[in-house]
């Protein structure tokens, strides 16, 4: 005689018996039936596999001539920085610089006139600056032939000027000398030659006198301290 679960509706009864989309009833109740057999997924994940080098590399590049202009041998010391084989950073550059994103001409003379404007640099300390670049001599001396001497001379009084404070006394030749040797200093640490530095510096502090700047009143330093 087929009897009904009151609380199964039309469902058969049987000891081992299924209700089909509920679960299998033991004595505690209907049980939830386990999902279907199948692929565990964290051991379908396999492991990241080794990054593409050349694609590393790449991507530090670009990165690296985003945010600024660089030097080939900038670049590739920071390819070794990152561990990238050296074979593959050169073929990296070497294609970076086939297709004009590096180029130790344009980035030369960009640094010439960045540096000659914003820091009144001379063109030893200029010279200097290309060469810890990786900047060849002869690239150098191509990009140094947009700063004339007049420029150079023109930017060493311009320094001297601001360093010079309005209304400063140089009373006496003790005052003066002090001046005069940390004007120098201060441009030759800008690269500029001593015998140029010191001729400017003297040459600005006798205008500077023979417009009355040392006139009367209390003495004090002539030397603003570069930041």
């Amino acid at each position: 005689m087929d009897e009904r679960d009151p609380a199964a509706g039309t469902a058969r009864r049987t000891g081992t018996g299924r209700r089909t989309g509920a679960g299998r009833r033991g004595s505690s109740g209907w049980h939830t039936t386990s999902a279907p057999d199948g692929p565990d997924p964290d051991s379908s994940v396999a492991a990241d596999p080794e990054p593409d080098p050349a694609s590393v590399a790449r991507a530090i590049v670009l990165r690296q001539l985003t945010s600024s202009a660089k030097s080939r041998q900038q670049l590739a010391r920071k390819l070794a920085e990152r561990n990238i084989p050296e074979d593959v950073a050169e073929a990296v550059l070497d294609r970076f610089q086939e297709v004009r994103l590096i180029d130790d001409a344009d980035f030369a003379d960009m640094w010439v006139r960045s540096r000659s404007q914003s820091r009144k640099l001379a063109k030893g300390a200029l010279r200097r600056e290309l060469a810890d670049r990786g900047i060849d001599a002869d690239t150098t001396a191509a990009a140094l032939e947009q700063l004339s001497d007049a420029d150079e001379e023109a930017a060493a009084r311009l320094l001297v000027e601001r360093k010079l404070r309005p209304g400063t006394e140089l009373s006496d030749r003790a005052d003066r000398d002090k001046t005069t040797r940390r004007l120098a200093s201060m441009l030759a640490r800008k690269g500029y030659q001593p015998a140029q530095a010191f001729r400017v510096v003297g040459e600005v502090i006798d205008a500077r006198l023979g417009d009355g700047a040392a006139g009367h009143g209390s003495r004090h330093d002539a030397y603003d301290p570069e930041p």
